[in-house]
């Protein structure tokens, strides 16, 4: 068991968010795989920090107290002094590793009065109030922490043993875990690599499509009308017996399309005009073709004798009640989202468009975004800012590939490059919204704080790396309630991950939630065969989705590259009938000729863009 407290006037007084605590707890969770962590939150008063601690180490008999607040030079400044009043033994290294790491932050470091020690066999440490600085201290001790826990617990002196045995012959290789969103696989300032296992585009919609529910069958939609409901006309002509046979005829009425079945009985040598798609009256069971007839006399601008030139047959040029859709039958299975197929036949059958809607949230990370609508600042200047391209576009896709309104509802949202705010916003949507889909925060930069956020907020996190470019840092988390798409903040990189990725999922999850059994070939873009226009000369280590334009010349499929290919070019999508996967590089292949057979993904209905 592990304890975290958080010692603030203001924060337990409830005038501000404790941020830094909440923050060293998912640290702790993670990199010493514990979820036994104990939160307290107390104000800057010496006597309770210290009942505080000997609670900590003498009751509860935790590993490790870390506390966060209090350590500088304000006069309620006091948990240095409370804690030595504990600590049997003081661990001075402990706290010169947390001074030196922060020294090379900023100069201001030299005034924190942070100490370390040991009670009985409880380790304490006091760390900084603020969450940048909790995280930077943490991180500089976080190696030696198993051996340090391990010296305390007579029950891993073998550990202990092995440490040393390690240290001694120079072959100790103490490794760390990932504890914030730019930290790297060592935790040292020589090592700069994401700690994320790099998986395949495959492998990562396996593992998307996974965390989805799922429905084994699939929904009929059964008929309640018949179609016809009335036999019908399939021509324009005239209805008659066909036991009269051919010969002439008295016109005796005309029936329109939507007019009552004529139930009036007539002779042989009667008949109606009858438009296409009307009634047939009652008595009736053939229908000629005014091309089989031949006008004989009008009164007042009717028509009042024919002749018929063919003999009849019965249920001649007849639609039979229900000879299109029986009663009771079987429409269709459903499909997600609904298309014009499946709306018309709702239609028909008097059916109204009836589903669950998939509830979507678009978030843009960035303090350097504004509205694309919003007017240039006043000061005439865009220094510092771009306009947010990626919730129009993300959304604008969405509504494309046939999320409309009455299938999906849509909120969209800019978030501020800082942990709160995110935590914040993902919070606020999480277990409201199906999917969450947010660009940007999720590479190596100080402010890349979507993975930090989804643990600390309880997601499992699926992947952090993907083996594609564009899109490599593309992130995937899910929770019971809501599934979270981190898309990089790139244009282009969050416009090739969303079809990868975020698409099949939300098709996936349309048609369970509505009980469809989804197919992931449903779900996925179409994929097709096509040549290469022209060479690639130098491959990508990483395999490339490339955008790319297809030209049908005499039957055959040909793929030209959009141009310039960066990551945040939006222009390359811009006349992308496909994106085109480019395989890695290898010692052998390290560049593609002409005419080349590579697959394509189809990523717009009418994807051929030329016909030579």
């Amino acid at each position: 068991m592990f304890y975290v407290i958080t010692i603030s006037d203001s924060c337990s007084a409830g005038e501000a968010k404790d941020t830094s605590g909440p923050l060293l707890v998912g640290l702790i969770k993670e990199t010493l795989k514990t979820e036994s962590v104990n939160y307290l939150l107390v104000p800057d008063e010496r006597d309770l920090i210290e009942k505080s601690l000997l609670y900590a180490c003498d009751v509860l008999k935790v590993r490790a107290v870390f506390t966060t607040g209090g350590t500088g030079f304000a006069p309620r400044d006091v948990t240095p002094e409370a804690t030595r009043a504990v600590i049997t033994k003081e661990a001075p290294q402990l706290s010169l590793a947390m001074t030196l790491r922060s020294l090379e932050k900023t100069k201001f470091a030299v005034l924190s009065r942070a100490v370390c020690g040991i009670r009985d066999r409880t380790l304490i440490v006091n760390l900084p109030g603020s969450k940048k600085a909790v995280q930077e201290c943490y991180e500089s001790i976080v190696d030696v922490l198993p051996h340090v826990l391990n010296l305390l617990s007579d029950g891993e002196i073998e550990s202990v043993r092995e440490t040393h045995r390690e240290v001694q012959q120079g072959t100790t290789n103490t490794k760390r875990q990932h504890v914030c969103p730019h930290a790297t696989g060592k935790g040292s300032d020589d090592d700069r690599n994401s700690p994320y296992p790099m998986i395949s585009v495959d492998e990562a919609l396996q593992k998307i499509l996974a965390t989805l529910p799922s429905i084994e069958t699939t929904r009929p939609q059964m008929s309640r009308v018949n179609i016809p409901p009335f036999r019908a006309s399939i021509k324009d002509g005239y209805a008659l017996k066909s036991i009269g046979g051919k010969g002439m005829k008295k016109v005796i009425g005309y029936i329109a399309a939507g007019d009552a079945i004529v139930r009036t009985n007539f002779t042989i040598d009667e008949c109606y005009k009858i438009n296409t798609g009307a009634p047939l009256p009652e008595h009736a069971d053939a229908i000629i073709q005014i091309e089989d007839t031949k006008l004989i006399s009008r009164e007042n601008d009717y028509e009042r004798m024919i002749e018929v030139l063919t003999d009849p047959e019965p249920s001649l040029d007849v639609r039979a009640i229900g000879s299109d859709l029986r009663m009771a039958e079987e429409v269709f299975r459903y499909r997600f989202p609904l298309d014009a197929s499946q709306r018309g036949m709702l239609a028909s059958i008097g059916e109204k468009v009836s589903l669950v809607k998939l509830k979507v949230a678009i978030l843009s990370t960035g303090d350097e975004l504004l509205h694309p609508y919003d007017a240039i600042p006043a000061e005439g200047s865009l220094e510092g800012k771009i306009y947010d391209s990626n919730t129009t576009m993300l959304v604008a896709l969405i509504r494309q590939f046939g999320f409309t309104e009455d299938q999906c509802e849509i909120r969209q949202q800019v978030v501020k490059d800082d942990f709160e705010s995110l935590e914040n916003a993902v919070a606020s949507l999480t277990g409201s919204m199906h999917v969450i889909i947010c660009t940007g925060g999720v590479s190596m930069g100080d402010k890349d704080f979507v993975k930090p956020v989804l643990k600390h907020l309880g997601y499992k996190l699926v992947f952090g790396r993907v083996n594609v470019k564009p899109g490599k840092p593309c992130t995937y988390a899910s929770s019971p309630t809501t599934k979270f798409f981190g898309l990089p903040g790139n244009p282009v990189s969050a416009f090739v991950t969303f079809h990868l990725f975020a698409l099949p999922a939300l098709r996936w999850y349309l048609c369970a939630i509505n009980e469809t059994k989804p197919q992931i070939a449903k779900c996925c873009l179409p994929m097709i065969d096509v040549e290469l226009l022209d060479s690639i000369n130098e491959l990508d280590p990483r395999p490339e989705f490339a955008r790319a334009t297809i030209r049908s010349r005499k039957g055959k499929l040909l793929a030209s590259v959009t141009g310039n290919q960066l990551s945040s070019r939006l222009k390359s999508t811009i006349d992308a009938d496909a994106l085109i996967e480019l395989p890695a590089k290898t010692g052998e292949r390290t560049s593609l000729k002409a005419g080349t057979l590579v697959k394509a993904y189809v990523i717009r209905s009418d994807f051929v863009s030329y016909y030579d």
